[in-house]
């Protein structure tokens, strides 16, 4: 049963273990089905070519690769990491490629930590429909992770809440982001 509360959808379900309730961003569900993505090749390619049909998050864009805020977060500030050129398995990256995405995440972490302050990151790739990958473009998630996350509301409420809207996030980011994607230090 789906009950909609403000911008959120909150969804009942007695039988989901722990969480009994679960808040979901509004049109999530809309997009997961279909019915509000945009009709493009490549979501991820998209953004990069600034397609209007694409809500666009980039932190920070290079000759190689993309920082952006994920539309559609598990925490506050997740990230996803990509290659520009489109690719769909890790193998097909370059070593220049590797180190210098490798070097972004870095980057991404000190940037979160500064305004989050979290107190671990997920750092995860889905490569093929099989492991989870939604996006047939190679992609990084980045998840920062906090001491918080199961605690009070979770437990005894049964509830999971992203209290901080995508676009205050994006605004933060974006302003310090330049400290931490200077040219000469990627």
């Amino acid at each position: 049963m789906y009950i909609k509360k403000n911008h959120l959808w909150i969804i009942m379900n007695k039988k989901d273990g722990l969480f009994e309730k679960h808040l979901r961003a509004r049109n999530k569900l809309d997009y997961v089905l279909g019915k509000t993505r945009p009709e493009v090749d490549c979501i991820l390619c998209s953004i990069v070519e600034g397609d209007p049909l694409v809500k666009n998050y980039i932190i920070h864009i290079d000759e190689i690769a993309v920082v952006s805020l994920n539309l559609y977060p598990y925490n506050p500030a997740q990230l996803l990491i990509f290659p520009i050129r489109h690719i769909t398995d890790f193998r097909e990256l370059n070593d220049n490629e590797i180190l210098h995405i490798s070097h972004l995440i870095k980057k991404s972490q000190d940037m979160i930590t500064e305004l989050y302050d979290p107190r671990g990151f997920n750092l995860g790739l889905n490569q093929g429909d099989c492991a989870g990958a939604s996006i047939e473009h190679l992609h990084y998630h980045l998840v920062p992770r906090f001491k918080n996350e199961l605690g009070y509301i979770d437990i005894i409420g049964k509830s999971r809440v992203i209290v901080e809207d995508i676009n205050s996030i994006y605004e933060k980011l974006k302003q310090i982001a330049p400290k931490y994607f200077k040219k000469e230090q990627i």
